[in-house]
């Protein structure tokens, strides 16, 4: 996917098509926005912007190797944490 004007692959996305690059839909992206559970954004004037190493490194917080894998992180649904959780995610 390179920028037509540029024909440099994107450093930023917006909204939709960080969803997109996600697979999950702009709604969720944006709740996740909301409570605090999401990937790490900038906001540039009134436009949300998402890095691609930031929406990589957010999801590799849920990677694992099993099941049982010990060591994995959680990436947290998009709704408002229970105090526990949130202790966990920090």
């Amino acid at each position: 996917m390179l920028d037509p004007k540029t024909g440099l692959p994107p450093r930023f996305l917006r909204t939709p098509d960080a969803a997109r690059f996600l697979g999950i839909s702009l709604r969720t992206l944006e709740k996740h926005r909301t409570y605090g559970t999401g990937p790490t954004y900038r906001k540039i004037g009134g436009r949300v912007i998402y890095a691609l190493e930031d929406l990589q490194a957010w999801t590799a917080i849920g990677a694992r190797k099993s099941t049982t894998d010990q060591n994995a992180g959680r990436v947290f649904p998009a709704r408002p944490l229970t105090p526990a959780e949130r202790e966990r995610a920090e």
